[in-house]
């Protein structure tokens, strides 16, 4: 693999790009009632949470998503199309490891695809992202 076929401006960018999505998916404008009833999380919770922690392992995580899509699109055929189909097939393989981890949690299908699509959705605008800025 080689490092320097990698745009690292578009995978810091395309793991940034998670946040717009997240702001959007868990809003009060699609699935913000929906999570939290599910997730047992109440309005009074999010406020007394550690902010800086959330959002700080957010964007580290996200970013190193973004960077290992970026490996594996770093060859010379990837295009945007390609990008947000690899992105798309790497959002599958996370929505089957949130489903397998919120089986045995008990958690509810809604809950299930609410995450899971959330994962799928970001994943997919982060392989875009790098496929179409080469």
């Amino acid at each position: 693999m080689n490092f320097q076929n990698i745009n690292w401006l578009a995978a810091i960018a395309a793991g940034l790009s998670s946040f717009l999505v997240g702001g959007f998916w868990y809003s009060n404008i699609l699935f913000a009632n929906a999570w939290m009833v599910d997730s047992k999380t109440t309005a009074e919770d999010i406020k007394a949470s550690n902010k800086a922690k959330i959002f700080g392992f957010t964007a580290l995580f996200s970013i190193l998503m973004a960077l290992n899509i970026a490996m594996f699109l770093s060859g010379p055929g990837t295009n945007w199309l390609w990008g947000a189909s690899a992105g798309f097939l790497a959002g599958i393989w996370t929505f089957c490891a949130i489903a397998i981890h919120s089986l045995f949690e008990l958690k509810s299908w809604r809950l299930i695809f609410i995450n899971g699509g959330y994962s799928i959705v970001s994943l997919t605008l982060m392989g875009l992202i790098i496929g179409f800025w080469r």
